[in-house]
């Protein structure tokens, strides 16, 4: 069966179907290739799409961030460095749709152990560029990011960049795929429950 031939994407992952790592494969490898630059007008649109992505966590707005996700959609924090490949290698978080729902609502129940008290976080966003592909009318999105974390009395540092994909959806767009490549990640991260 193809995904097309499911209709409640709760019970199923679209993490089972070879093609659909072929697409992530091609998604890894545009999000690694230089691009020209983009129109300052494109570019501000894409830097303001992440900065309100980034305000709805930090503010801890999880439902209306899941919102930006489409129903076939990738959150991915590979532990190799540059991506790897998820279908021999661990992640540090690799959730489909149904899986960003179980996290988001585990987050917000506020007995998650690892989360109490709970994270408050600020992050910046720096060095966005985009490539709008006209074939496919998929919008790719790089920049770099810096998530702050202050918890139980200790604050910690996450650096990186990060992919986007999008997808045209109404006016707007939905998220097809966010990954974050940690600088360090392939080293131990204690507690790494929150969203980066």
């Amino acid at each position: 069966m193809t995904a097309t031939d499911y209709s409640d994407t709760s019970r199923w992952s679209y993490h089972v179907d070879e093609a659909w790592y072929e697409r992530l494969t091609g998604f890894v490898a545009t999000l690694g290739e230089d691009w020209p630059i983009a129109d300052p007008t494109t570019t501000a649109e894409a830097a303001a799409y992440l900065h309100r992505e980034a305000r709805y966590v930090d503010e801890g707005r999880f439902n209306e961030w899941i919102d930006l996700f489409s129903d076939d959609c990738l959150y991915w924090v590979p532990i190799t460095a540059g991506s790897g490949d998820p279908r021999r290698e661990v992640s540090h978080a690799f959730d489909d749709r149904r899986r960003l729902t179980d996290r988001v609502h585990w987050l917000r129940t506020g007995l998650a152990y690892c989360q109490i008290p709970r994270s408050r976080t600020r992050r910046l966003i720096t060095n966005v560029e985009v490539l709008d592909d006209t074939t496919s009318g998929l919008r790719f999105i790089r920049s770099n990011v810096l998530v702050t974390e202050f918890r139980a009395g200790v604050t910690k540092l996450y650096s990186g960049w990060c992919g986007h994909v999008l997808r045209p959806k109404g006016e707007g767009w939905e998220i097809v795929l966010k990954q974050t490549n940690l600088l360090d990640s392939e080293h131990g991260h204690e507690n790494l429950t929150l969203v980066l």
